[in-house]
């Protein structure tokens, strides 16, 4: 007959783990004996290292007294749905690990690989600072409201890099962002980029995201962010309106 300690030892767990089994009633508690100790036969051993070894397969202990008292098809049958269990726990902690992950790039937590490759290509034409972040926060806006339509826009994002036009106003927003004056040629300049080009996709029938992009929300926490990034947005957006333009969040016409 064996003592707690040696029980423990026999069956690969702690002697607190035999308590713990005993007061959730997983493990038979035997009487004491004329000494006041208590022994354990090999019935106990037999149950304990069962115990250990579902325990160990990740069985939850509040599954395992019934399991122990299942016969072969219903033990297979509990078998099978704690396998599912782990199947899907698993996958989460794969996502958890790929998100993990991501931090180290910043951006890639909350933005798809195709937005981050935008990103990229704007720091390859200069763009940096407040621009960039505001730039990376917009698209974060962006893809929390249409995040299944977002990979479609991006190729023709790329495709605005490759007009020259594009380019320099960024590189304008880059230079204004970069210092603390209100350049007032250099806003106007800009505004006058970006007018010729909403002029250019009206005409052409593409002044929106998408037909089904109508949700204003989105626009107008575009706008705000743009002001709280940089105040000098807010005169950047009567610019606009004076060339007859909404923004330069959305291409819309002033109808007033």
């Amino acid at each position: 007959m064996l003592t707690i300690s040696q029980l423990a030892t026999y069956s690969g767990v702690t002697v607190r783990a035999v308590r713990h089994y005993h007061q959730i009633g997983l493990l038979p508690e035997p009487e004491r004996d004329a000494s006041g100790y208590r022994r354990y036969g090999p019935t106990a051993v037999l149950r304990l290292v069962k115990i250990r070894t579902l325990a160990d397969a990740g069985v939850p202990l509040a599954r395992i007294a019934r399991m122990l008292e299942a016969d072969a098809p219903a033990f297979a049958e509990a078998i099978a749905q704690i396998d599912d269990q782990l199947r899907s726990e698993i996958d989460r902690l794969e996502t958890s690990r790929k998100q993990i992950a991501q931090l180290t790039s910043g951006d890639g937590l909350t933005l798809p690989p195709e937005v981050i490759g935008y990103l990229n290509r704007l720091r390859e034409i200069g763009v940096k600072g407040r621009v960039l972040e505001g730039e990376r926060d917009g698209w974060i806006l962006i893809t929390a409201r249409w995040p299944d339509r977002v990979r479609e826009w991006i190729p023709a994002k790329f495709e605005e890099l490759k007009d020259p036009r594009v380019v320099k106003l960024y590189q304008i927003l880059s230079t204004i962002a970069d210092s603390t004056a209100i350049d007032e040629p250099l806003l106007v300049e800009a505004a006058d980029i970006m007018a010729e080009l909403a002029e250019q996709a009206a005409a052409a029938g593409h002044t929106d995201l998408d037909p089904d992009a109508k949700d204003e929300l989105p626009f107008d926490l575009l706008d705000a962010l743009a002001v709280e990034y940089d105040p000098r947005a807010a005169r950047m957006r009567e610019l606009m309106r004076e060339r007859g333009w909404v923004s330069w969040t959305r291409m819309e016409r002033v109808t007033e």
